[in-house]
């Protein structure tokens, strides 16, 4: 569950700060898990909770960046993609600004909705979809620069 909280913040005493947290939620809600689904996917939607109230909190996902400059999307080159392991791509990832790395991976990696991804933030969904767009302008941007 580190590598869930890791995820949504940079800074390695925090994620430690949010994995306790998470734990002390989840020992505190072991009466309401039902059996419905995976234990570990239940947890770690409580660790992605957490998370998301750290970031609203912290007032974070209000950050915006500058794009402007931003080339517009275009189709990736295979050989690049190729080229990066997962480390390397999941470095890229933390380096996005808090609010685009927070929708890239609820997006991205949990699977979550847009419609979804607005509800648990407070955002609406063309905001949600706006700044994965962004989120995904600025990971390409990066690994142009790195290859």
């Amino acid at each position: 569950m580190m590598g869930v909280c890791l995820r949504y913040v940079n800074d390695r005493e925090t994620a430690r700060d949010l994995l306790q947290d998470g734990f002390v939620k989840v020992f505190t809600s072991l009466g309401s898990y039902t059996g419905a689904g995976s234990f570990e996917g239940w947890m770690r939607k409580i660790f992605v909770n957490c998370a998301l109230e750290y970031l609203r909190k912290s007032d974070v996902l209000r950050e915006s960046t500058d794009l402007d400059h931003t080339a517009e999307l275009s189709q990736p080159d295979s050989s690049v993609i190729a080229k990066l392991s997962a480390d390397e791509l999941m470095q890229l990832i933390q380096e996005l600004p808090s609010g685009f790395r927070t929708i890239f991976n609820l997006f991205a990696i949990e699977g979550y909705s847009h419609k979804e991804i607005g509800e648990l933030l407070h955002i609406t969904e063309s905001t949600s979809r706006s700044q994965l767009t962004r989120a995904k302008q600025l990971l390409q941007r990066k690994i142009q620069t790195l290859y």
